[in-house]
């Protein structure tokens, strides 16, 4: 057999890597030329906020909200609204039974009405008192009567006139007295401190009630304002009138617009914080008391 030379396998391995270099290799790409990215999808930043915002967080909040508490001892005779009922100022949510109290009080007026008549009369007294007193002074002038009897016409005017003075006092102290009792018949029917809405009721009809226990809670409806706190380096640039953006959970997408109405006078020495409330504006038919609201500061100067 005959033997391959040590030549011939060079040769054989040159021209191997040759086809193995060609075969691997694509059209040349010019010196410099960078790699093709995929274009990445743009973001919507229309309600996302910008790197100069503050975002910070607080309850809404109304400034009228209230637990209405009994004023004086009673039994509920009566419950005429319900939870969710919108109500006006002044009017009757509740009655207490008044029938005892409506009594004394009709006793009271009686007694001021008689009071006042016996004070007329005392008041008539005095005048044909004080006619005898000046006549009995004319006639000791002319020596017509002793000075005793001028005297003791004098005293008799006295007299009247410090009766009619305790009349006077006595028709004071009875109305008074009816005034006292026109008050605790007031404090048995229950009424809405101002416009709003039920927010909850704690009794019902029949139910025996202790001074200060609560009866309803009543909360105002609008106008809607937000409480929250900035660190103490916005102050002097957040002020009365600056616009923010509020942004609920419930509602992520709407965002509404606020201006601050009330800026805190002093720091929170343990927080470094100052208090801030500000109140919405425009329809916020979606938002309620007691929810908690994103606000965003947008670039503050």
């Amino acid at each position: 057999m005959r033997k391959s030379s040590p030549c011939g396998w060079a040769v054989l391995a040159a021209f191997g890597l040759t086809g193995l270099l060609c075969g691997c290799s694509s059209t040349p790409t010019p010196a410099g030329a960078a790699a093709a990215v995929p274009a990445k999808p743009a973001v919507e930043t229309t309600t996302q906020p910008g790197p100069t915002d503050y975002i910070a967080s607080g309850p809404i909040v109304v400034e009228n909200q209230v637990d209405l508490a009994a004023q004086r001892d009673g039994v509920v005779a009566q419950v005429l609204v319900e939870t969710g009922t919108a109500v006006k100022k002044g009017q009757i949510l509740a009655q207490l039974d008044d029938r005892q109290l409506a009594a004394d009080k009709d006793a009271a007026a009686a007694k001021a009405r008689s009071l006042e008549a016996d004070l007329k009369n005392w008041e008539s007294s005095a005048q044909v008192a004080q006619v005898q007193r000046d006549r009995s002074e004319k006639l000791w002038a002319a020596n017509i009567i002793a000075k005793s009897e001028e005297e003791k016409a004098k005293y008799q005017y006295d007299a009247t006139e410090f009766e009619v003075e305790r009349q006077r006092e006595d028709l004071k102290v009875a109305q008074e007295t009816l005034r006292s009792l026109e008050l605790e018949v007031e404090k048995t029917r229950i009424t809405a401190p101002f416009d709003g809405v039920v927010a909850r009721r704690y009794i019902r009809a029949g139910q025996e009630v202790a001074k200060n226990d609560r009866l309803f809670w009543i909360s105002a409806v609008a106008p809607l304002r937000v409480k929250f706190t900035l660190p103490e380096a916005y102050l002097g640039r957040v002020r009365k009138g600056t616009e923010l953006i509020v942004v609920t959970s419930a509602t992520p997408a709407d965002l509404h617009n606020a201006r601050v109405v009330l800026v805190g006078p002093v720091v929170d020495p343990s927080s470094d914080t100052i208090d801030i409330t500000a109140e919405l504006q425009g329809s916020v038919a979606d938002l309620r008391p007691g929810m908690t609201a994103s606000i965003r500061l947008k670039n503050p100067q």
